[in-house]
């Protein structure tokens, strides 16, 4: 006999809270944050179509260029620095290019791409498998494309971090608030037992803002006098910053081969003059 969906989360549910010897895993988090969410998609869905992010590899040339996106990004999102790989939470990080683009590399790659370090994040992708495995609906897709995490909902299965190939999601193996370094109030904090990731800072969005990792890119950059090294724009108008970059430089996204369809593209070389 099968059973109904609201009786699954119960039992999925009860399961987690025996799991955790009767810890509470969601403890009055981000509710007022997936609510906030919900009203910004559809502020969104009006005024922007589909938001994307352009990062130009080239343009991070020192370890103070990768340092300012990663704090801008962690600071203002209240993400804990644990040391301990098993227990880290990320939302933007680096790794290398064998491993930003798998089966892309080639032996004839140029030596500074071996080893440079990619800024990584959620690609929110236009078919998110993420999206289709949460069973609670607690990652979902807005209308802007922008692919959400509500911690409200969150049970603790981690299958949406088994689904995503980028492994973009990062899971509370323990209380995270403790190793916040300097909590902004302006942001919930998390608990326990859920998933995280890259938000698009969907709540900046919201208040006609960009995200925190590009404002500090392009505040870096107009310092320096210097062209950025990220880019945030509609990816659906042909006039908007990310289009202008993109139709006039060679791009790549991560693992396209899977038709996830990222919303996060690399520019990896100069001008396309074809």
């Amino acid at each position: 006999m099968g059973i109904s969906r609201r009786e699954f989360l119960k039992m999925a549910g009860a399961s987690a809270a025996v799991t955790l010897g009767g810890m509470v895993l969601v403890q009055d988090i981000m509710q007022d944050i997936a609510v906030a969410s919900h009203s910004a998609a559809e502020a969104g869905a009006q005024s922007t179509s589909k938001w994307a992010m352009v990062i130009d590899v080239q343009k991070f040339e020192t370890e103070a260029d990768y340092k300012r996106v990663i704090d801008a990004c962690h600071s203002i999102h209240n993400v804990p620095i644990i040391d301990d790989p098993k227990s880290e939470v990320k939302w933007i990080w680096t790794d290398t290019y064998e491993h930003t683009f798998p089966g892309q590399e080639n032996e004839y790659l140029p030596e500074d791409f071996k080893e440079k370090p990619f800024i990584l994040l959620c690609n929110h992708c236009d078919n998110p498998p993420c999206v289709r495995v949460c069973p609670t609906k607690a990652t979902f897709k807005r209308p802007d494309g922008i692919v959400m995490m509500d911690q409200h909902r969150c049970i603790g299965c981690r299958f949406c971090m088994a689904g995503c190939p980028f492994g973009a999601r990062s899971f509370n193996y323990r209380d995270p608030r403790p190793y916040i370094k300097e909590q902004n109030p302006e942001y919930p904090t998390r608990a326990i037992g859920v998933v995280e990731k890259c938000t698009f800072c969907f709540e900046r969005l919201a208040k006609g803002l960009i995200p925190a990792c590009v404002e500090a890119s392009q505040e870096a950059a107009k310092k320096a006098g210097t062209e950025p090294g990220m880019y945030f724009g509609d990816l659906d108008d042909p006039h908007s910053e990310v289009r202008k970059v993109l139709s006039a430089h060679y791009t790549i996204r991560r693992k396209a081969e899977l038709g996830t369809q990222p919303s996060v593209f690399y520019v990896i070389g100069g001008k396309d003059n074809a």
